[in-house]
């Protein structure tokens, strides 16, 4: 991935997220930072700069001024994850819809296998404004790449913000699928060979979707600046 200005990146990360339609006026993108996150502010996202990320301790007890109040969600994450180094969160119209009408959501195209084998359903539609229910929810994450939060939109989880960013986008195309799949009888998910062969290129593939995305909202909404 381009860059070593982490916060440069979450900021990208976010404006792109925003023109993608991914987010209305709540949404967030974090990234790790040196025993911290750096994270868009509670604000919307079509605008933010890296001048107006909050940067949050890994071990807050409490958030900063300005840090949206699921911070404990992405704080949770990284607490169990250190694998996990950028989170987006934000509420896909289809995610609303899938998870409303299953538990967990398996592929049915090659491309949503990076957003995981099977994408989980927390069934708790309260805000993550608090550690319990922010720790919940990563307890149903778990070793996944993604989740669904009922009622509550969805989060992605990558290496870079970027990537956390189209893992959001993938999983909403997902969903997407899975309404029309299942509107119109039964479906047939990707099979454990096929999800394996698609993860196979995963590294080489997402980062070329991530800036094809983040080209066309530059192109299309005049660019992330």
């Amino acid at each position: 991935m381009d860059g070593a200005d982490v916060g440069a990146d979450v900021a990208t990360a976010g404006r792109v997220l925003a023109a993608l339609g991914l987010v209305t006026a709540f949404g967030h993108v974090s990234a790790r930072d040196d025993g911290h996150l750096l994270i868009t502010p509670a604000a919307p996202l079509a605008g933010v700069g890296d001048g107006d990320l909050i940067r949050v301790p890994l071990d807050a007890t409490t958030l900063p001024p300005g840090a949206p109040g699921e911070s404990w969600l992405h704080l949770s994450v990284y607490a169990r994850r250190p694998d996990v180094h950028a989170i987006a969160r934000g509420q896909p119209p289809a995610a609303f819809a899938a998870a409303a009408a299953t538990r967990s959501l398996r592929p049915l195209h090659g491309q949503a296998c990076w957003a995981g084998r099977a994408i989980p359903v927390h069934d708790d539609a309260r805000l993550l404004r608090d550690r319990a229910l922010a720790d919940a929810a990563a307890d149903t994450l778990g070793e996944h790449a993604a989740l669904l939060l009922r009622g509550n939109g969805a989060a992605a989880t990558a290496e870079h913000p970027g990537l956390a960013v189209t893992r959001l986008w993938l999983l909403s195309a997902a969903c997407q699928a899975w309404l029309s799949a299942t509107a119109s009888g039964p479906v047939r998910s990707l099979t454990d060979t096929e999800i394996d062969a698609w993860q196979a290129v995963e590294r080489d593939l997402l980062p070329r979707l991530w800036y094809h995305l983040r080209e066309t909202s530059e192109t299309n909404e005049g660019g992330p600046t």
